[in-house]
């Protein structure tokens, strides 16, 4: 079989094969010209350059029109089917069978979205996609735009900031937040005041590596911060068994609880509504099948939450 390379080394120009097609079933430079909106010398110059690479004549005079020589007989038979091929896979959009696709879709995840949402993604996966596999990766609002746009994932759940021109978004849900402590070690009012949520030692998480969280950096509020980690999976193990507050969305918190009973929480003496998660995707790719196909279940499963 031949390779691109070597059919390029033919250096035949296959738009010629497109003008031969037409003139062959039109049996007319004049009425192939109408159809293919060029001149007539184009479609002749066309023609001459076709025979001049096959190397043989392909069309004979026949009276006011043409007919195909046995070499232009044979190329017909050989050319039209295969661009009648070319012209529908150019035209008509990818076919996408959720039951037998092997596509991988590379999914970026804050890792505040992996609880909520990969147990019900996998459920639906099992029953109508098989075969489809997902890659999550870490990635979070100051690491998303470049994530996308180099192509290490297809598309991410996350909060995020101003995004690069191309790149689309879809709001999930907003959230509150709420403060969660271990009981037997720091006794709290259902509502916490100002004076004694500050009084408090904290733990907070932190992409930056630095003292800074949420609090500190929307109100403007300076914390008693002991400990800084970096993602609220450390959440739990460092507020069990300690006197620390953490200040966490409240779908972290449902989380915490279910893994840690124990645990309680409690009202924050401050309005603090997080930013809206959303749903990223690069506008080039995110109509491919198996990414495309992500993006409905998740936005079909954030559906009652943003409710």
């Amino acid at each position: 079989m031949a390779t691109i390379n070597s059919i390029y080394e033919r250096d035949l120009d296959l738009n010629l094969l497109r003008v031969f097609v037409v003139v062959a079933e039109a049996g007319s430079v004049t009425v192939a010209a109408q159809r293919l909106y060029l001149t007539q010398p184009a479609i002749s110059a066309a023609l001459r350059r076709l025979a001049r690479s096959v190397g043989e004549p392909l069309f004979a005079r026949a009276g006011r029109g043409l007919s195909l020589t046995a070499r232009g007989k044979l190329l017909l038979q050989s050319a039209r089917p295969h661009l009648a091929a070319l012209v529908s896979a150019a035209l008509s959009p990818a076919a996408f069978d959720a039951k037998t696709s092997e596509e991988t879709v590379r999914l970026g995840l804050s890792d505040v979205n992996e609880a909520w949402l990969l147990p019900p993604l996998l459920q639906v996966l099992a029953k109508a996609a098989p075969r489809l596999r997902i890659v999550v990766l870490p990635i979070q609002f100051r690491t998303v735009s470049e994530a996308l746009l180099s192509g290490r994932i297809d598309l991410a759940v996350t909060v995020a900031d101003e995004l690069p021109a191309g790149m689309q978004r879809r709001a999930l849900f907003h959230g509150g937040f709420v403060c969660v402590f271990d009981p037997q070690k720091v006794r709290l009012p259902k509502r916490l005041s100002l004076e004694r949520y500050l009084a408090e030692e904290h733990v907070i998480v932190s992409y930056n590596g630095d003292l800074r969280g949420v609090v500190e950096d929307a109100l403007g509020l300076q914390r008693r911060v002991r400990l800084s980690v970096p993602s609220f999976q450390s959440v739990g193990a460092a507020v069990s068994g300690t006197a620390l507050l953490a200040t966490v969305p409240e779908m972290v918190a449902r989380d915490l609880l279910k893994a840690r009973p124990k645990l309680r929480t409690a009202t924050l003496p401050f309005r603090l509504e997080g930013t809206a998660m959303e749903l990223i995707w690069s506008g080039a790719q995110g109509d491919a099948g198996g990414v495309r196909f992500i993006r409905e279940q998740i936005l079909r499963i954030a559906g009652p939450l943003g409710r």
